[in-house]
């Protein structure tokens, strides 16, 4: 994995409200989690690793990019996995849906169809390639989203909250692929997961915590995570 993250004096300020400041951090590790309290910062965070959100001050750079002076070009390496599908599965059918993702990553139009259905199958949804998207389970269409963001090919991926509204099962099925990769092998080359879930934290490489819109620790899952259930306890 080349390039990693690295945040330096990172302050974010929206509508007027500072939301992040002075967040500085360098992230070499292949699977990242980032937790707080709700209000904390750490979705702002995750959305300005691929231009969702520009820094007010200081900089951004991952795989390479300079996130604030090149948005467009960062997302092109970075994907964003949202909580709820419903916001990302943009077309009526889950085929036409990824081949809507290769078209932007540039893929030719006669490979388009082979590819996505190739990807749907990655994912267990090529029986689902025709289906109306809206007919999909909940864990289906956060599969779908997953699979839609990968076919472009990010470098990295970056997942805000995403087993929020999934079921017990569904929920270790989508942290065993963004943890542990599929036949394939890792799912991106880096994984930053924003997360309530600190069983899924713990199976990270390192946990961010943040506070009150600061990066309050960061380290070994385990200390980090005892130290927040210990704080709100």
């Amino acid at each position: 994995m080349s390039g990693g993250i690295s945040v330096a004096g990172l302050g974010v300020e929206l509508d007027g409200a500072r939301i992040l400041t002075g967040v500085t951090t360098d992230l070499p590790q292949q699977r990242v989690a980032v937790i707080g309290a709700n209000g904390s910062g750490k979705s702002t965070f995750a959305r300005a690793l691929n231009g969702l959100v520009r820094p007010s001050e200081g900089s951004v750079r991952v795989a390479g990019i300079d996130v604030g002076r090149e948005p467009r070009r960062a997302r092109e390496r970075v994907g964003f996995l949202f909580s709820s599908p419903d916001a990302q599965i943009l077309m009526p059918t889950p085929a036409e849906d990824i081949v809507l993702s290769l078209k932007a990553a540039g893929v030719a139009r006669a490979d388009r169809e082979e590819h996505a259905l190739a990807e749907l199958a990655r994912f267990g949804l090529a029986d689902r390639a025709d289906q109306p998207a809206h007919s999909l389970s909940g864990g289906q269409k956060q599969l779908l989203a997953l699979a839609a963001v990968l076919a472009s090919g990010p470098r990295v991926l970056v997942a805000d909250e995403p087993t929020t509204l999934l079921d017990l099962g569904n929920a270790r099925h989508m942290g065993d692929l963004l943890i542990e990769g599929d036949a394939r092998g890792p799912v991106a080359d880096q994984i930053v997961i924003v997360t309530h879930d600190l069983d899924l934290a713990a199976r990270c490489d390192i946990v961010l915590r943040f506070a009150d819109g600061r990066l309050a620790e960061q380290g070994e899952p385990g200390t980090v995570i005892d130290r927040y259930r210990a704080a709100h306890a």
